[in-house]
Formats: C-alpha cells, structure tokens, sequence
C-alpha cells in the first residue's frame, strides 16, 4: 500500500497493546487515519488488575473513553503500605475528596481487559482506525519519508509514519535503536483475580476497601479489588536466589513458598489463594532519548518499559499516545518534527518514572535495619499529604498540549 501524499498517509502502529490502540485512538480523533497490526489472534490483554491514576485519567477523557472504564471500576478509599512481616501499617495515602479536588479526578483500579476492551470499542466504531490481527512485525525499514514493515504471514506495508508499539521486545525498537537485552530485574510475579468472597471464606481478607501493599525484604503482596469490588486483584512479587544464582530456572512455585514463609497470617492467607498457573519475570531498560529517526518512533514500553512498582506502566503509554496525537495536530500532519517533539517533550518525564519505579522497588524490598528506619520515617508523613504525588498525578500541568494549566499547588516544581 504504498503512498506518496504524506499528509494523508495512513499511520501505521505495530502492537495493538492498550498503548498502541490508545495512540491510533488520539490519532483518529485529530482526523487521522491509523492501520494498527496485533500479533495476536485476537486483541486482549494478558493479566489481571490495573490502578490508574489521575494523570492516565486525564488522558482516558481526552480520548472520550473514561466513563466505559469506569463503568465496571473500583475506586479505593486509600493507599496503603503494610509491613508483610509484623502485619503493622506503615503509611497511606488518602485517595478520597481532598484527593479528587487536588487532581480532578480519583483513583481507581480495573481489569486490564476492561481498559483495553473501552479502546477497541472506539477505534472500531471510528471511520478512521483499521485493525488487524495476527499480523507479527519481523522487520522494519526505514524509508525517506515514511518506514516500510514486513510480517511473519508474508504481508508488507508501507507506511508515511510507523508508531512501534509493540512491548518490551521491540522489533520497531530493535530496528531504531539496536540496544541490548532488557534489564532483568531478578524478581519474578505471580498475578491474578480470586472471587471476593473466597477471599474473605479461605482467606480471612475482611472487606477490601483500599489498595494494599504489604512490603517485605526481598517481597511484596499487591491486593485490591476490581469488577465493582466484586474480585480481588493479587500480585505477589519476590526476588528469585535461582537466578542471583545463574540458575536457568527460577521464580519457582517453591521459591514463592520459601519467599513468603515468614510473613503475617494476612500475607500467608493470600499467597495461599494466589494463582500459580503463570509467572511473569520482572524487566526494565534504562531511559531512553532516541525515541525518533525521521518518520518512526516508539510508545509505551517499547520506548520505557518499567518496573511496576509506581503502577505507571498503562499511564505513561497513554500520556504518550495523547501527546503523541497532539503533536502531530500542532505540526499540521508534518511527521518528523511532530514525532521529534513528541519524543522530546516525553523523554524526561518517562526517564524519571522509570528511575522512580526502581527506587521505589528498593525501599519496597528493603530489610533489617534500613526497613526499621524507612516505616519510622514513613510513618511520620500525614495521609493526605499529596507533595510527594504531586509530580506524577498532576500532569500534564500548564501549557501542555490539550490542557488548562493546573493550581500552583499541584505543580511540579
């Protein structure tokens, strides 16, 4: 499909991930057309619960979506940090009024699937966006003006501007930048969803209303609810001795066991429901600024993959996409100066999620006496005390694109 009128050239995304479809999305509401490829058969979304903060909801309105993703959301009243050993609160954050009028919007928690579903419904009900599935990216090539992709079926496509969306594993990326492996982490998570009331039968979980997260050294347990509260969303997280070892197994069922083995009854209750059928092995890379060559550039964790610890992963892909979109609308269709801005606008603001997400691991993970000092000094901190937030919850703050400035006490300093 070869074109030569760049102005009206189809973008092209590889990865129809909730960053990919998000972009083709912001890109269709500015009247451009979009061709999205999914490797897989069908788009969906491995996984279970997500938190998405004021910041992704910002940008879940400016896609006209965020009343579909949180038709079936829960929205917690807190924060909350817990010691997984002594089974102590250590700090929270309140997430209710003084939350909402501070950042216009809660906090909330879905189903990975439920996000991703609200963005296929709309790039399918628009005039403007194209999908396909089973349509895996093998190569790229870069063109003058535009980059030309092949897939694994034999299918080319020419394009007069590729957005790689298309996860940890690049191949967009692989093409652009041809950097090394992602970082390994050593820590490894199980995830998934158990009914509410099986939670709280064999689990002895009281009624969830909050966001937890119980911090151990070396270990972490996530627990919230989604479907309206009607499932509780686990992650359990811990650092593998098998791979500090250079074992080719490991995160195993037993190393789940072994890790989790001294923790309060409320931890053990979990981890005893949590589902084993899968693990997911922990990766980031450093920040990145080459995110563009000419007519290509990257988007979500194919430009900024992080660790989950700051729960910013989905929200950093759909700021991305929105300002990605906005972008190219201010630079009249021009691509290269759009996706070069673009890129130079996100780059800082992802680099320091990704460096926060992982300190945030390390205080997390901590042990002994540096655990015994971070719970005295966290709990010092009042609940509805949002300068640490601020940063990341408030953006995009004033003269970003789309956006009426923020209140001075909200920006990021």
């Amino acid at each position: 499909m070869p074109m030569t009128d760049l102005v009206k050239a189809p973008f092209l995304v590889a990865g129809g991930g909730i960053g990919g479809l998000a972009a083709a999305l912001a890109l269709s509401r500015h009247g451009y057309r979009v061709h999205v490829l999914e490797r897989a058969e069908a788009f969906g979304e491995i996984g279970a619960g997500l938190q998405l903060a004021p910041n992704a909801s910002r940008m879940l309105e400016r896609l006209g979506v965020l009343e579909q993703v949180t038709a079936d959301a829960f929205f917690p009243r807190r924060l909350v940090l817990m010691d997984a050993l002594s089974g102590e609160q250590i700090t929270a954050l309140e997430t209710g009024e003084a939350f909402a009028q501070r950042y216009g919007h809660r906090y909330f928690v879905t189903h990975r699937a439920d996000l991703l579903q609200a963005l296929f419904d709309a790039c399918k009900a628009s005039e403007h966006v194209t999908l396909e599935s089973s349509k895996e990216v093998v190569d790229v090539e870069k063109l003058p003006r535009g980059a030309r992709v092949s897939c694994a079926d034999g299918t080319v496509y020419e394009c007069g501007a590729l957005i790689g969306a298309d996860g940890l594993r690049s191949v967009v990326r692989e093409r652009l930048v041809g950097d090394a492996e992602p970082v390994c982490s050593g820590y490894v998570a199980y995830r998934g969803t158990v009914p509410m009331a099986d939670m709280q039968a064999k689990a002895g979980l009281d009624r969830l209303d909050d966001m937890v997260i119980w911090a151990g050294p070396g270990l972490h347990l996530v627990q919230y609810p989604v479907r309206r509260g009607e499932l509780c969303n686990q992650v359990a997280v811990f650092r593998s001795p098998a791979h500090a070892a250079g074992l080719p197994v490991w995160g195993t069922e037993e190393e789940l066991e072994a890790a989790f083995a001294d923790v309060c009854p409320e931890v053990a209750g979990g981890i005893a429901m949590i589902d084993r059928s899968r693990r997911w092995p922990m990766f980031d890379r450093p920040p990145l600024e080459g995110w563009t060559d000419n007519h290509v550039t990257l988007l979500g964790d194919a430009a900024h993959p992080m660790l989950q610890y700051i729960a910013q992963g989905a929200c950093q892909a759909l700021e991305d996409a929105v300002v990605l979109a906005d972008s190219v609308h201010a630079h009249g269709g021009e691509v290269a100066p759009a996706f070069s801005a673009y890129a130079a606008q996100r780059a800082p603001r992802t680099g320091r999620v990704q460096t926060t997400a992982r300190l945030f691991g390390d205080v997390l993970h901590i042990g002994g006496v540096g655990a015994s000092m971070r719970s005295a000094l966290l709990r010092q901190r009042a609940h509805d005390d949002f300068r640490d937030t601020d940063w990341i919850y408030a953006y995009p703050g004033p003269g970003a694109p789309g956006e009426e400035a923020q209140p001075a006490a909200c920006r990021t300093p």
